[in-house]
């Protein structure tokens, strides 16, 4: 089992209600915010800096493109507690 699904089925069903209502996806925010990430990317090509400040925001597309996996995730737990 992956790491997120253990931790889920290891919370009480409030504290899974409280995380569904907490991690609600914003799919046009984290559209904007993946865009502005690929234009720093492009320029840092672009003006030849390559090194940390190219990894950063390639990190940051990575953990926002993870987000919609643990919300189905939690989506599907709710569903086998039938909540």
């Amino acid at each position: 089992m992956k790491r997120s699904q253990i931790d889920l089925s290891h919370l009480s069903d409030e504290e899974l209600l409280n995380e569904a209502k907490s991690s609600k996806p914003s799919p046009l925010f984290d559209a904007f915010f993946i865009g502005l990430l690929i234009g720093i990317i492009i320029f840092g090509v672009a003006a030849s800096n390559f090194g940390f400040f190219l990894l950063v925001p390639l990190f940051l597309i990575y953990i926002m493109l993870k987000k919609p996996k643990r919300h189905k995730a939690l989506q599907r737990e709710l569903g086998k507690r039938g909540l």
